[in-house]
Formats: C-alpha cells, structure tokens, sequence
C-alpha cells in the first residue's frame, strides 16, 4: 500500500499495484476478523464484559460495523469457505460467498459451483459465483414479476397549463364488460384524462364517476389510447440527449472492457509461456547432468571390463606358458629361452598379476603372503565397484573386509584412513628405532595416528609392539596415584557433564590423544563426536567416542 502525497507523481502500474493490494489486505483482515468472532463466540468471552448472550455483543460492541447481522453474514461466509474444503481459498471476500451460502448445506453441490465459476473466470468476482451457483441449483421463479422501466433521468413533470389539449376524448362511450364488476353491463363516458395507464376515470348515466380498470372495460376503445406518456419538446430533446449520452457511455464502458480483458488475457498467456519455458529449461539442465552422471558411470565400467579382459588375458598366458614348460623339454626351446629364462619370466607375469588384483582368486584362496595388504586392496576395490554399479552385494562384502559401516561413505572414510597406514607404520618405526626413545616420544608421533591404531600396530613386526609394551611399562612405573583423603567425601555438585561445546581430552593416560586437545561438535547422549586440535591439517579432522572413554581437557600449567 502507498502513502499518496499530493505533490508525489505515481505511474499507473504503481499506483495501480497499490489500489491491489489495498483491496486484498481488506479481504484478508475480514477473514481474520471472522476467526476472532468465532473465537470470542466459542469460548464466551464477552461474558467478562457481563454481556448475557453473543448477539447482545454485537449489537453494543460492533453496532458501527453492521451490528449482529453482519456479523452473521461473516459467519456464513466462513461456513461457505470451510465447506468448499481446497477450493475455499478461492472465496476472497463475504460478497462472493454470499450468492453460495444457500448451497452450504450441500457440499458437492457447493464446491461444483466454486468449479464452474473459476472454469469461467481464473479470478471470479461476485456475479461468477451467482450464475454457477443458478447453474447447480437454480432460483425458482418469483410470483410477481415487475417490468423493470428503462433508466432514464428523472425530471420534474411540468405544470401543464389549463388551455393544454386532454390526452384523450372527452365523449368516449366504454361499457363494463367484466362479469365480476359491480356496474356490468352499464355504459358510461370517459370525460377526463386516465391518472395513469391502467385506469380510467368513467361518468355513468346516474351521474356517478368511478375509477375503472382497463381490463373491465371495453377493449375495442381502450386500446385505441396512447400507451406513452408525452412530454413537451423541450424536455423530449433533453430526454433523447441523455439517452444518446447513456449510449455512449455503454459502448465506452464495453470497448474498456474489453480491451482490459484481452490485456489481461494477454499477459496471462505470456506469463505461461514464461513459465513452460524456464520448466523446460530446467528439465534440459537435469537431463544434462543426469547424461553427464550415465556417462561416466559408463566410463568406469569400461575401465573395468577392460581390467577383467586383461586378467583373463594375463591368466590364459600363463597357463599356456606353465602347459609348455611342463610338456616341451629344455632342448626343444633351442636358442629363444631356457628354462630357466620361462620360470624368470612365468613369476613377472605373476607378479604383474597380482597388482592387478583379480578379485575372484582373492576371494576363493587369500595370498599367503602381503595377505592383510591384498585384501584391503580387494575392499577397496569392491567399494569403488559398488559405487560405480550400484551393487549392495559388492558394498557389503567392502564392509566385512575393511571392517566399516556398509555405506558408501563409510567405506570412503575407511579408505582414506588406510591411505595413512604406509606412513604411520614409518613414522613410528623410526621414532623406534632411536636411541634412548621413550614412552612420550612414541606418543608424540602415535597420536597423529590414533585413529588406525589397530591397522598400524598390526603391520609392525613382534619386536616393535613387545617394545612399545615395555615403554608403556616402564612410564606406568613412573606414575604415582594422588593420595585423596578418605573421609573428605567427593563434592559431586559442581562435576560437570561431557556435551556440546566440551573440550576434552582422552581419558586413557596410555592412549596417544591423552594430551590431545579437542571440542564435542555433536552430542548423540552415550556417544559424542570429536574434533581435535591437532588434526585440523589431517583428511580427518573428527572421530566418534564413548563418553566414558574422555575427560575435560586441562592445561598443563593449571
């Protein structure tokens, strides 16, 4: 809504826009002003101002704004609008419900009105919804109908003067034709002019004049008489200047009319259009990014049955090979290769075929040797496998060998972890293999690496872990308890509870996060979910805990 000042210059669109939603605030704050009617009506407040009844109410209270009838009408608007169920918001305003509230009580007949009149009219107005509803049921005739008389000016009659010729003849002979008449059959004369065009003014032999009805009369003389009432000239000429006037105004009215609506059709059409267009320009972008998708997933598969095609090859090869050596003596290879040259040669292409990694002879019998690296090359190749086709089976079996969770994700994570194994396994075998190394300088380099703990101390030899053994042994003989009283009971008030927003660290003194610092990003109650410090340059930054499994974090200088 704008604030019109009188030197401001508004457009039409402006204003225009302005008159809209003006019109449309109104609609809806009479909509809300029902709802706040219904509410003080069911709840009775208005008994707390010590009215008696709802209507006594209204009529003190809202008597400026129509009083308890209009507010019935806004309840039956309502009533109408609810009954119409999706249709109802259709319904702008009461004027529009009123033509319905008389199907309210049949609600299909209703909402097929509502249909018919937004099938005529994408926007209805008051006369729309009145026709669809005489449509669905229509108005019984009235009893009486009164001729409407054309609109015209009303103009004082003038005073027509005494010497002005009658209307009609003053010696006019009638007779009393109705059966139902007091005088019929009697004869009289019309001696002065009729007061009006259904009656006549008759002066009988007795001397008597009565008022009589054209339709008791005579017709063959009463229809001779001029139905239209004359006026003089002057006043004819202003009479017909007024009508051309009214004339005029119509055809301007209706060619506005219509220009408005092809307007407004126009614009409407445009505004589809737009509309298909940017649907069809968003479908064309999807389809492009969904062919963009198919295509490399169909890349990846062709990496892959190129994979298997060159195992196949490689395995056929080799039996062929392994089938001569056996059958064919040495002499009969002649000057091209040895035996010996053939086993040489036998055990490169075995070895080229392992780090292809054929999975079916992985499955059916793990490699004695490397099996642990085989094998979680083999997952990780399952996990890419199933990314790229999809297949739950091949996920699954990803799962058990990485030991993760059986989602892509999940795998993902587990795969960059054990990207990290080569150098954790030589990071900590160096820091072993110092002089004089001790338990904090294992953890120093361990806790970069906590959470493949498992993965890495598996890959270590015997003599490795049974010296990290030692030095955890040897600092926990170091490690002296506080002595606590034990008759000074615990104050257990101020112990605070691990959650959002906790800096803690790892409650184990042996574990490699012991003097790790980090922050609880995600509270999950038995479990939590940490970021810690010193892994924010890491491709992992967070890890998930046990609440038990952590203590707040406290600064070595506290």
């Amino acid at each position: 809504m704008l604030t019109l000042e009188r030197t401001s210059t508004l457009s039409y669109s402006v204003l225009n826009d302005s008159i809209k939603e003006t019109f449309t605030a109104i609609d809806r704050f009479e909509w809300q002003a029902v709802d706040e009617i219904l509410q003080m009506r069911e709840q009775q407040l208005y008994r707390e101002a010590g009215y008696q009844s709802f209507e006594e109410y209204c009529q003190a209270e809202l008597s400026a704004w129509g009083g308890y009838r209009r507010i019935n009408q806004l309840l039956g608007a309502k009533k109408v609008r609810d009954t119409a169920d999706e249709l109802g918001e259709h319904i702008k305003n009461e004027r529009q419900a009123r033509p319905l509230l008389r199907l309210a009580k049949e609600p299909e007949k209703l909402k097929a009105a509502v249909a018919i009149a937004l099938s005529e009219n994408p926007t209805p107005s008051e006369s729309d919804f009145a026709a669809a509803a005489n449509k669905v049921v229509p108005r019984l005739p009235s009893k009486k109908t009164i001729a409407q008389e054309p609109v015209v000016p009303k103009i004082q009659e003038p005073i027509v003067p005494q010497t002005q010729e009658p209307l009609v003849l003053k010696t006019n002979t009638v007779k009393i034709t109705s059966p139902t008449h007091p005088r019929y059959g009697e004869e009289g004369t019309i001696s002065a002019d009729p007061p009006n065009q259904r009656q006549q003014i008759v002066t009988f032999e007795d001397g008597s004049r009565e008022l009589v009805n054209n339709a008791d009369l005579s017709n063959d003389v009463i229809e001779s008489f001029p139905t239209e009432r004359t006026y003089p000239k002057e006043y004819a000429d202003v009479i017909a200047q007024l009508k051309q006037q009214h004339q005029q105004e119509l055809e301007r009215l209706e060619q506005d009319l219509r220009i408005g609506l092809q307007t407004e059709a126009t614009a409407q059409a445009q505004q589809q259009v737009q509309e298909q267009l940017t649907a069809l320009q968003n479908l064309f972008q999807q389809q492009k990014q969904e062919n963009i998708q198919l295509q490399q997933q169909i890349s990846q598969l062709e990496g892959l049955r190129q994979l298997e095609l060159d195992n196949q090859r490689l395995q056929k090869r080799i039996l062929e090979l392994e089938r001569a050596v056996e059958e064919r003596p040495g002499q009969e290879w002649g000057n091209t290769l040895s035996k010996q040259a053939t086993k040489a040669l036998n055990k490169q292409v075995k070895q080229a075929l392992d780090k292809t990694i054929d999975l079916r002879s992985l499955a059916i019998e793990p490699p004695k040797k490397n099996a642990t690296e085989c094998l979680r090359l083999m997952g990780i190749a399952l996990g890419n496998l199933a990314s790229a086709m999809n297949n739950t089976q091949a996920l699954q079996a990803a799962a058990l060998i990485l030991g993760s969770e059986p989602t892509p994700q999940a795998i993902a994570y587990r795969a960059e972890q054990l990207q990290l194994l080569p150098q954790a396994v030589s990071d900590i075998r160096a820091v072993l293999s110092k002089p004089g190394c001790s338990w904090w300088d294992y953890l120093e380099v361990a806790q970069e690496y906590e959470v493949i703990k498992k993965d890495y101390l598996a890959e270590l030899t015997p003599h490795e872990t049974e010296l990290i053994t030692v030095l955890e042994k040897a600092e926990s003989s170091k490690i002296t308890e506080p002595m606590v009283p034990e008759e000074s009971p615990v104050d257990s008030s101020n112990d605070e509870v691990i959650g959002l927003g906790s800096i803690v660290a790892h409650a184990d003194i042996y574990c490699a996060l012991y003097n790790a610092k980090g922050e609880v990003i995600e509270d999950m109650g038995d479990e939590v979910w940490v970021a810690w410090q010193h892994w924010r340059d890491k491709p992992k930054k967070t890890d998930r805990y046990f609440k038990d499994e952590l203590r707040f974090w406290q600064d070595e200088g506290q």
